[in-house]
């Protein structure tokens, strides 16, 4: 006999969520797969064991697939498999048939890394995240003269490689890195870094693979995407200042990379596909050109809070759906040279900005700190008067995103991706 879950308002875990995760508890220490509704995860193994998913008549065991420690096993399914499954949990919900014996409170969960990574690429591609850390010349003069963003950004998604070694997850804490810069302007000096910032940013895993050699058709890739999760790829300016000449950054980007850990699939944000907000010029190439312009992006709300002295600022907000360069056309880029993807490959958007501006005319939609305070050279006022230009040691900034339906309501959630800074290690 099952049991009736109610949501409570303002959930993050609606029944058109039913999200993807990795838990473990005191009572079972083993990584499992589960999901999650309202205050609760339904452990899957257990659903499993019920006997819900061989109602789906498949020559699949889903109880081995769930009882992996990562979601691998159940993302390299063909979509229509994912897509059953996913639709036999909301039926069962709908009908309260899963059983209480399947449910645990979401308070006495500890959530895991959901995937199994082999690689992880981080994208640059908000036009007003460039804009905001390149200059304030404006956008006409740049694409005239290609002082500020280099002609080849509007060309192709700009990526570099980072590491998988260093992505956490959600709320697991860092420490301020070490690594060189430059003091008082050029001497080059070795410590902790000065210039500890975040970057609010999406990041995606990859379902069915891309074999090595070949590429990827753009209208498909949406179906090589297993879900979304929020992203902070920590940055410590002063290091990637040092580091961006002549071959890029290093220490700077590639010491913590934070992640939510419940992968909201592209099943539950079908109904949030929609027209991009910018118009690409130039046109892109025919294997980045997406084949329909009113589902080429995505609407995600994004916000970002900083977590100082028992104190919470918001810093700033933004969306899913402002990139220039969406997430179909960097997962087609990505694969376009034939390095292959994996199953389990991690992939950043970049940071997303917006252009939004307050009642006072700032802007509201920044992605990080480097854009609030311009590169370091201004102090950001915080609503309580607190100025600050960069992270202090035991700063948390969280992340969160959402969903909304037509009256403007949460429809699904992703939960949130928060970290708290810790000291540098000492000598």
């Amino acid at each position: 006999m099952g049991v009736k879950i109610d949501v409570p308002s303002g959930s993050p875990f609606t029944i058109g969520n039913i999200p993807f995760g990795v838990i473990s508890t005191r009572a079972n220490p083993s990584l499992r797969c589960a999901t999650a509704i309202g205050n609760y995860a339904i452990d899957l193994t257990v659903y499993c064991k019920r006997g819900h998913l061989s109602e789906l008549g498949l020559d699949i065991s889903f109880d081995n697939i769930f009882s992996q420690p990562t979601l691998n096993k159940f993302a390299v399914l063909p979509h229509a498999v994912r897509q059953g499954v996913r639709k036999k949990i909301i039926q069962d919900l709908d009908d309260a048939k899963v059983e209480e014996e399947c449910l645990v409170s979401l308070d006495l969960i500890t959530m895991h890394l959901p995937m199994q990574t082999g690689g992880f690429s981080d994208f640059y591609c908000s036009l007003e995240h460039c804009i905001n850390a390149s200059t304030s010349t404006p956008l006409a003069y740049w694409r005239t003269t290609g002082t500020a963003i280099p002609k080849n950004w509007f060309y192709a998604p700009s990526v570099y490689n980072s590491r998988v070694s260093s992505v956490i997850p959600s709320p697991q804490p860092l420490r301020r890195p070490r690594g060189v810069y430059f003091k008082d302007g050029d001497v080059p000096t070795y410590g902790h870094s000065q210039q500890l910032d975040y970057e609010l940013e999406m990041g995606y895993f990859v379902s069915q693979p891309v074999a090595y050699g070949s590429k990827l058709d753009i209208a498909t890739a949406d179906k090589h995407i297993f879900g979304f999760v929020l992203l902070n790829d920590w940055s410590a300016r002063d290091l990637q200042m040092f580091e961006m000449k002549p071959l890029g950054p290093f220490h700077g980007k590639g010491f913590a990379t934070s992640i939510s850990t419940w992968v909201v699939t592209m099943d539950a944000l079908s109904p949030f596909r929609c027209s991009p907000k910018t118009e690409q010029d130039p046109s892109p190439f025919a294997h980045l050109t997406w084949p329909r312009k009113e589902d080429g992006a995505i609407d995600v709300s994004l916000r970002v809070t900083l977590l100082r002295r028992g104190k919470s600022y918001v810093l700033g907000t933004s969306n899913l759906k402002y990139l220039y360069w969406t997430p179909f056309q960097q997962i087609t880029h990505h694969a376009s040279a034939g390095c292959g993807l994996e199953t389990g490959d991690l992939l950043g958007t970049g940071t997303i900005s917006g252009d939004a501006i307050d009642d006072q005319g700032n802007k509201k939609e920044l992605g990080c700190l480097y854009e609030v305070t311009q590169a370091g050279t201004r102090f950001f006022t915080l609503e309580d008067g607190t100025q600050m230009k960069y992270l202090e040691d035991e700063d948390e900034i969280v992340l969160e995103g959402w969903c909304k339906d037509g009256n403007g309501q949460t429809a699904l959630g992703f939960g949130n991706c928060r970290g708290k800074l810790l000291p540098a290690l000492e000598d």
